[in-house]
């Protein structure tokens, strides 16, 4: 009886040496699907970045040109109202100085308002 026990015993202890393998074994194969997918996921926001990236870059290309076509226009106005003010500038000089000249140098002398009430 003692044989069937170590036996047994024996039978037992190979047998949880193999469920520890089949353990190890399923451990190890859900580690590597979780790297797997991992990887797969990481190369599917790859994809997606470069899309979306690309997407973007056409979007700005598009829209770089009536950027730039807007900015023109808005420096060619802009021009044209610099040039109108120097030629209304231009113009109007003279009479301008002249009547600042005029108020300045031509004073005519009168008496306050309050001395006038006293006499």
């Amino acid at each position: 009886m003692a044989a069937q026990h170590s036996q047994g015993i024996q039978t037992l202890l190979e047998a949880e040496k193999e469920a520890a393998k089949v353990v190890q074994q399923a451990r190890q194969y859900r580690v590597q699907r979780l790297k797997d997918a991992r990887s797969e996921a990481q190369k599917e926001i790859d994809e997606y970045r470069k899309a979306k990236e690309a997407e973007f870059a056409e979007f700005q290309s598009s829209h770089a040109g009536t950027t730039q076509n807007v900015q023109a226009t808005i420096d060619k106005q802009t021009e044209t109202q610099l040039q109108a003010i120097s030629d209304r500038y231009a113009t109007h000089k003279d009479t301008v100085v002249r009547k600042l000249l005029d108020r300045v140098v031509l004073v005519e002398p009168e008496l306050h308002r309050n001395l006038k009430k006293r006499e």
